[in-house]
């Protein structure tokens, strides 16, 4: 009877460990940089910076480039400290990783968010990505300007600053978890220059 627990055990961690090449493939093929999972805090939002920082430095990367990547990096990094759903241990759901494809780098963000945001964070989205760069300048001076900001210091204007120094349309999805919380994830593509 030992025995075969012990067999059933051993079944189930090598099946389990099955991921981890997947893991690894999946970061290669997307020449993942960085990947975090977890608690976001000041201390972990400071080393994900200082690690990456080095990374581009060791990629040579250009420093118009590495400015902006930094940039958004920072960005991105508040949205989920600041917007992230406070409940029940959802904190460690958060999650940050920074990759590089072509000449291109992405950056992936995710945090849970109250079910009841999502409209108007996807309302918000759907403006940013219709406007041009020249428009998303003109709001965000507006925005600042006029000190139209939320009580978190928002009203959009990180996503705003992350779409007008990309340049890119900004990628997202909201995946329900349950009646109260969904899981957002944001893309951001950064063209090298």
């Amino acid at each position: 009877m030992n025995t075969k627990q012990y067999t059933m055990e051993n079944k189930t961690n090598s099946e389990t460990l099955q991921f981890i090449p997947k893991i690894r493939d999946m970061m290669h093929t997307h020449n993942f940089m960085f990947s975090y999972r977890g608690r976001f805090t000041q201390s972990i939002t400071k080393s994900i910076l200082s690690v990456t920082e080095k990374r581009l430095e060791i990629e040579k990367t250009e420093t118009s480039t590495k400015k902006k990547v930094f940039n958004i990096m920072v960005e991105c990094l508040q949205n989920i400290c600041k917007h992230i759903e406070k409940a029940d241990n959802t904190n460690s759901n958060a999650i940050f990783m920074i990759g590089k494809q072509k000449e291109e780098f992405i950056i992936y963000s995710g945090n849970t968010i109250s079910n009841d945001k999502i409209s108007g964070l996807q309302n918000k989205l759907t403006a940013i990505n219709s406007m041009s760069r020249e428009e998303l300048k003109v709001v965000f001076g507006a925005i600042i300007s006029g000190g139209d900001l939320s009580e978190s210091g928002g009203a959009g204007l990180g996503l705003i600053d992350i779409a007008k120094k990309s340049g890119s349309k900004l990628e997202y999805n909201f995946e329900k978890i349950d009646e109260q919380i969904s899981f957002f994830s944001l893309k951001t593509s950064i063209k090298q220059v």
